[in-house]
């Protein structure tokens, strides 16, 4: 009974919480470490193996050619814009699909190889990757 009582309190937080944030909104602050603040257009996944960095940004609705991308040191950079503004004479009533100019600018891991970027772009999905250095990929040594 003790487990029911204490997860009915932590659900009337989290419905307080929910409150607080609809009703002051969030200020533009994640809430979070790991969070992205809210407007960060597009939304980017980063995972990385011994031998490359994968990159995947969620833009869709694009065409390949609006796609800006750049590699100087270790700093991506994806720039681009996306308009779909609906005819002049349509009443818009809401609106979530964002719209104008983005650029994001993410910092890649050490040891990548700038010669070695490959970018693709499929169903909205833009994924980079981008090679590490030979030299300073694993390798396994022979024992004598």
């Amino acid at each position: 009974m003790a487990y029911l009582l204490a997860s009915d309190l932590f659900d009337q937080f989290e419905n307080m919480r929910r409150e607080m944030d609809a009703l002051f909104g969030d200020w533009g602050m994640p809430r979070d470490i790991r969070a992205v603040p809210s407007g960060n257009y597009p939304p980017i996944n980063i995972g990385a193996t011994p031998k490359q960095v994968d990159v995947y940004v969620f833009a869709p609705g694009m065409e390949p050619q609006a796609l800006d991308i750049s590699l100087e040191q270790n700093l991506l950079t994806v720039a681009g814009a996306r308009d779909s503004d609906p005819p002049k004479d349509t009443q818009v009533y809401r609106r979530e699909r964002f719209n104008g100019q983005f650029k994001r600018v993410i910092t890649v891991p050490d040891g990548i190889d700038p010669d070695r970027v490959n970018a693709t772009y499929k169903n909205g999905i833009l994924h980079i990757t981008i090679g590490r250095r030979e030299e300073l990929q694993p390798r396994r040594i022979e024992v004598r």
